[in-house]
């Protein structure tokens, strides 16, 4: 174990032992100081652990650029999507120009605005990033009727009519189209798996392909569907759950399984880089889920305090206070997602249908007029369980933290394991 967190150590830049002080780059961006006589650990020589037999099989058929992106990065930290207007191009272009990875988030987004988003990141920083789309489920009528009858007195409450509760495909094919035209270097899909020819198309661009699973047999969907890494939710995470099939039934639309269990199950299953999400948002989350076999760890609400983030005042005000509490809900967009427990969750959970995303489009109008109200009770506040540890900086400076916290704990946990019985 201890000699398995020394490797670990590679993934967070860290040097071999504590009296070493070894980095790539400085803190600040500085020139590299490099130590001619410390050892280093090739990350080729990380012990994986041992597929299943029946596993084994689940290898990429692509072997892609992704592993060296993912990998390689000078910190191992991604800014997750978050659509809605979170994930800004300030914002993933301060994580990336830090040594972090960013995504933007397209869901929501028209082809146009995607388009806008995109060639701002560019403007702002050179470095890469990637683009998220949220895959379209099966068309079809869901009934929604028992539910827009419920909304009435939120209606009355907010002088708002509710929407019209239509299903659509996000755009999601044409802004793949416009993602690869664009050559962003890494797309991301989330809420299903993508069909073999969609991956296809993402690697015939020379992009990869990024699924986000939280299973191991959605995991190994994916990898048989071209996958270059997948991203593993657990359940602590915030905002919408990743589940290929609603199951209408459980709170999380399917098992939920937390993060650094979900995380040693997928990585036992299938054979690709597996990035870790879910209520992580300080240097030691991280830490523990680099030791735990994840290639890199991917952080959504530790951002949404950073000021260029988007995300609107009265969700910052809201996490701020901490007081709150955090549950699984359908009741905005009918699909499971974890946000800080308001009256509207608690009021109407329970009679939400599984319908994404009727229900996304019914209570829009809701929620718009909630956030002009300042109003956090009707708002879907996503945020996940441990997000009242996250600090309110700078991005970059919060990930110069993260890191430096990462290799103190990485550093630390080593130290623990090393000290002999007295």
């Amino acid at each position: 174990m201890v000699d398995h967190l020394r490797r670990q150590r590679r993934l967070c830049r860290l040097p071999p032992g504590p009296s070493v002080a070894v980095c790539p780059r400085g803190d600040h961006g500085e020139s590299p100081t490099i130590d001619p006589t410390a050892r280093y650990v090739p990350y080729a020589s990380v012990r994986r652990p041992v597929a299943s037999a029946a596993s084994r099989s689940v290898e990429p058929r692509h072997r892609s650029r992704v592993r060296r992106v993912i990998t390689e990065l000078r910190i191992p930290v991604i800014a997750a999507p978050m659509a809605g207007g979170v994930s800004t191009p300030e914002l993933v272009a301060a994580v990336g120009g830090a040594g972090g990875f960013g995504f933007l988030a397209a869901g929501y987004l028209t082809p146009e605005a995607l388009a806008d988003q995109i060639a701002r990141t560019r403007e702002l920083s050179a470095t890469p990033f990637g683009v998220n789309l949220f895959v379209p489920g099966p068309a079809g009528h869901a009934d929604v009727d028992s539910y827009r009858q419920h909304l009435r007195a939120e209606t009355e409450r907010y002088g708002v009519e509710l929407g019209e509760p239509r299903w659509d495909d996000d755009h999601c094919r044409a802004k793949l189209d416009l993602a690869l035209a664009q050559r962003v270097p890494v797309v991301s899909f989330t809420f299903g798996c993508p069909d073999e020819d969609v991956v296809r198309k993402v690697h015939e661009a020379g992009a990869q392909a990024v699924v986000t699973v939280t299973t191991p047999a959605e995991a190994r969907a994916a990898v048989r569907a071209g996958a270059d890494a997948v991203c593993v939710q657990g359940a602590e995470a915030g905002g919408h759950r990743g589940v290929f099939h609603d199951d209408g039934i459980s709170p999380g639309g399917g098992e939920l399984i937390g993060t650094l269990a979900a995380l040693r199950l997928v990585t036992a299953a299938v054979q690709v880089p597996v990035i870790a999400a879910g209520g992580l948002v300080t240097g030691a989350d991280v830490a523990a889920v680099l030791a735990a076999g994840a290639t890199a760890a991917q952080l959504g609400t530790a951002f949404l305090g950073c000021p260029e983030a988007g995300t609107q005042p009265t969700h910052r005000a809201a996490l701020r206070d901490t007081a709150r509490g955090t549950a699984l809900t359908r009741s905005f967009t009918g699909r499971p997602a974890r946000g800080l427990v308001n009256r509207f969750l608690l009021d109407h959970s329970a009679h939400a249908p599984a319908a994404y995303p009727q229900l996304h489009h019914l209570t829009k109008p809701l929620r718009a007029a909630a956030s002009r109200a300042d109003d956090p009770e009707a708002m879907s506040l996503w945020a996940g369980q441990t997000y009242s540890l996250a600090e309110s900086m700078p991005a970059g400076e919060l990930l110069s933290r993260i890191h430096r916290d990462a290799r103190e704990a990485l550093s630390a946990a080593a130290d623990r394991l090393s000290r002999r019985q007295r």
